[in-house]
């Protein structure tokens, strides 16, 4: 019971969902993820932290970046049939739309150069 209270915590806030949804279209700096919800970092990687301890995230560091990606986990697994629901629940949201189109913006910049940007702030 407790993976599934977890999970569900970590699904009852809108930009946690948000963040699994563009996730959905591949592993992503945290500088892009940044960018997207236009949050503080600290916020977003307290975002991150949530939805890694929930098991629907794995992350890697390379140099001084962090990458998230979707979990890769059993298809039968409650973290993999939670994304499941997500993405057929919310594949035509508005907001969801919205920011697959700003992530294509985002993926065409430099993610040092938008990394410095952010840290000029």
């Amino acid at each position: 019971m407790r993976t599934i209270l977890t999970i569900t915590k970590a699904l009852a806030d809108p930009n946690r969902v948000r963040l699994l949804m563009v996730l959905r279209g591949g592993e992503r700096c945290v500088c892009q993820l940044i960018e997207l919800l236009g949050l503080a970092g600290s916020t977003v990687s307290k975002h991150l932290s949530v939805l890694l301890n929930a098991g629907l995230v794995d992350s890697r560091k390379d140099e001084r970046w962090v990458y998230y990606r979707l979990a890769a986990t059993p298809a039968d697994s409650p973290a993999a049939l939670a994304l499941n629901w997500l993405n057929h629940t919310l594949t035509d949201n508005p907001q969801v739309k919205e920011d697959a189109r700003r992530m294509k913006t985002i993926l065409r910049e430099d993610p040092s150069a938008l990394c410095k940007r952010q840290c000029q702030r």
